[in-house]
């Protein structure tokens, strides 16, 4: 990832996209400008390269930037849980500990909603026949019970090579503890089975549960190979265009990493687009003085949800992946299928449904007339004037509003007894419900005071939504960055290099306890620090940060206590810091009982420069900022006459009365009646709801 910089006073350019069902997203930043650009075009799922290689080439192109200038390629992707969620993995293999091959598909019993018995769990990964066995033992305390049996993995060599498998995934009991057998293991299958990919569960997730950390194991084996082909791919149609930065990557946490690391953990890339769009979100925040959000991403395919409580992030180191369990650190993103491709149908008792499935990029909504032939959300906001009815893109991409109108009074609108509009509207009222389930999930049943928070609206139908949606839950202010359907790509931009780390102690509270803390902390920081020298982040930028995570013996599951910097505390200041943490998260504590110290956490951290925010000039009044005007529907008052304005042309903090749309390359805005919407120094599209 290092990058010999030019010049100090030469051009310098960094490019972030984003790799989504629908659209591949570019934002290009001019480093010795500050200038933003931005960019989209639809994604080639067949070969994603494509739409990469066709937007980088444009803006290269446009903005007439030479190789060598585009110092920093950052890349976002949802290529390896598209693999997952579509069953496009490889053939692939598990071996594990004798009498454990069917932890996989046992699980852990627990059932999403209890009384519904129709619920199926989804095939493992790996089938059984597939899943081996191997005579070894490790007790809990890292000592050896049983010893590794060299020939049975030599056998099993042999069995995988004529079943032609393309990935194994190693995972023996305890070996957070002592992976010495997966190592060797490792070493045996690397020898027998050369180009064939090996996932070791102690250097994916060196941390107890054996479930879990068997789920992630496979997970990452199973999109291992095809991800590696196309981060090869990505890495060979970037440098051929005649660039010299290596391409980074945003994994789960919202941090940069290289392409060495992801080709050994894809599986840190489930969520790679949508974290970044939270991080950029927290740092939009803090420019615009809005501390508190509630992140609302709406894609083609999805909508993604999160909550930025004072600028941070919240995290999880657990989460499904289409329904498998994942356990690395992790922006918290909660995830719905709802998007402007979301296909609306009548189901088997007469009643409108909307989602999940999706008409995805190819063949798309009717509106985009690429073959697609059912109604999606996207088609109704077209019939009702929300969605520009001639073309989008700045004129790239024809919109045929005749045949969505069409298809929703065939499909819909005369099946329900509805005119078209109701049948339309009804579609967005049911898709809004959804998403403000999504939201509520997020906030209020986790305790927080939504009418605290501001709705920050992004991805390409993001505001199409969010001022009803907003309505709709309490919330009375919306933010809404320049361009948001390219907010993932613009995340990117301002997202650190980082690599979370972690290792299971099991250890009591007590002065020998805190001890081994200690030890295990300065073995985790000297792991993180060669990760960061290896990522190439010179020592004054690298930063790490630590949390231990404890809860009173007996219990299952535990709380994490943050400490200062990589700064141990007192043991007895532990104690009670963790008191009071169990208090916020509980109600109570119970002082005296013994604390047990399960996991300690490091995260690295390698500083990227960025460019300060960018102020805009703004337009010189509003009239010169009306694109032309057109009807529009409203639930209060049906069809009004209502301006289009262009939002890069929208003079700053001057007031812009609903009813109104705001239009721009992206992504458009609609502004209720009676809402109230003005552009900041900075771009962002601020609407105040009157709530």
């Amino acid at each position: 990832m290092t990058q010999t910089p030019p010049a100090p006073d030469a051009r310098r350019f960094r490019v972030g996209f984003d790799v989504g069902g629908t659209f591949t997203d570019f934002t290009l930043l001019a480093e010795h400008s500050g200038e933003l650009h931005y960019f989209k075009v639809p994604s080639t799922p067949h070969d994603p390269a494509e739409a990469i290689q066709a937007g980088l080439a444009h803006l290269m192109q446009e903005h007439a930037v030479a190789g060598p200038e585009l110092v920093h390629v950052g890349h976002g992707t949802t290529v390896a849980t598209n693999m997952v969620i579509e069953r496009r993995g490889s053939r692939s293999a598990l071996v594990t500990t004798r009498g454990f091959r069917d932890v996989l598909e046992i699980g852990r019993q627990t059932r999403p909603h209890l009384y519904d018995y129709n619920i199926v769990k989804p095939a493992p990964l790996v089938p059984r026949e597939w899943r081996f066995e191997i005579t070894e033992r490790v007790a809990a305390d890292g000592s050896v019970l049983q010893p590794l049996d060299e020939d049975e993995v030599l056998a099993v060599a042999r069995q995988l090579a004529a079943a032609q498998i393309e990935s194994v995934s190693i995972c023996f009991m305890h070996s957070y503890r002592n992976d010495a057998h997966e190592r060797r293991t490792r070493d045996i299958l690397a020898e027998h089975l050369p180009g064939v990919y090996l996932s070791v569960s102690s250097g994916i997730l060196p941390e107890f549960r054996e479930y879990e950390r068997m789920s992630t194991t496979v997970l990452n084996a199973y999109v291992g190979p095809r991800m590696s082909g196309y981060m090869r791919n990505l890495v060979s149609s970037v440098k051929n265009m005649g660039v010299g930065a290596e391409p980074a990557t945003v994994h789960s946490n919202g941090g940069l990493m290289s392409v060495d690391s992801v080709l050994s953990a894809p599986v840190r890339t489930c969520v790679s687009g949508p974290a970044a769009g939270v991080i950029g979100a927290a740092e939009l925040g803090r420019a615009a003085g809005f501390p508190n959000l509630i992140t609302f991403d709406v894609g083609g395919t999805s909508t993604d949800v999160s909550l930025v409580a004072d600028l941070q992030p919240l995290f999880t180191s657990s989460r499904l992946v289409a329904d498998y369990p994942v356990k690395t650190q992790m922006v918290d993103i909660h995830v719905i299928g709802a998007g402007g491709g979301s296909i609306a149908r009548i189901d088997d008792a007469g009643a409108l449904k909307v989602g999940p499935q999706s008409a995805g990029a190819v063949p798309g909504p009717i509106a985009y007339n690429r073959g697609g032939t059912v109604v999606t959300i996207t088609d109704a906001h077209v019939v009702l004037g929300r969605l520009n009815p001639v073309t989008l893109l700045e004129g790239r991409m024809a919109i045929h509003a005749d045949a969505a109108r069409a298809a929703m009074q065939a499909q819909v609108a005369d099946p329900l007894g509805l005119s078209v509009e109701e049948a339309a509207y009804g579609i967005l009222r049911i898709a809004n419900s959804n998403m403000a389930r999504a939201v509520r999930a997020v906030s209020t049943e986790r305790g927080y005071d939504i009418r605290k928070f501001a709705l920050c609206a992004f991805g390409g139908a993001g505001g199409l939504h969010a001022a009803e949606l907003a309505r709709d839950c309490g919330i009375g202010t919306l933010l809404i960055p320049q361009e948001p359907g390219t907010m993932c790509a613009r995340g990117i931009l301002l997202s650190d290099i980082s690599m979370d780390f972690v290792q299971t102690l099991m250890a009591h509270a007590t002065p020998g306890g805190w001890a081994a803390v200690q030890d295990a902390l300065s073995g985790l920081a000297a792991k993180a620090r060669a990760w960061l020298s290896d990522e190439g982040v010179a020592e004054p930028a690298q930063r790490l940060t630590a949390v231990l995570e404890a809860r009173y013996e007996g219990q299952n599951f535990e709380i994490p206590v943050p400490l200062d910097g990589m700064t141990l505390m007192a043991l007895e200041e532990f104690v009670a810091a963790f008191g009071a943490a169990h208090i916020r998260e509980y109600g109570y504590d119970a002082a005296g009982r013994t604390v047990e110290i399960v996991n300690l956490r490091v995260r690295a951290v390698g500083l990227v420069p960025r460019a300060p925010m960018a102020r805009v000039a703004g337009g010189t009044s509003l009239a010169c900022a009306i694109k032309e005007r057109r009807a529009v529907y409203f639930e209060t008052g049906g069809w009004a006459d209502t301006p289009i304005y262009r939002r890069a042309l929208l003079p700053v903090d001057v007031p812009v009365a609903g009813p109104a749309v705001i239009e721009e390359m992206s992504s458009t805005t609609v502004v209720l009646p009676g809402q109230q919407a003005r552009a900041d120094q900075y771009g962002n599209l601020i609407v105040n709801l009157n709530l």
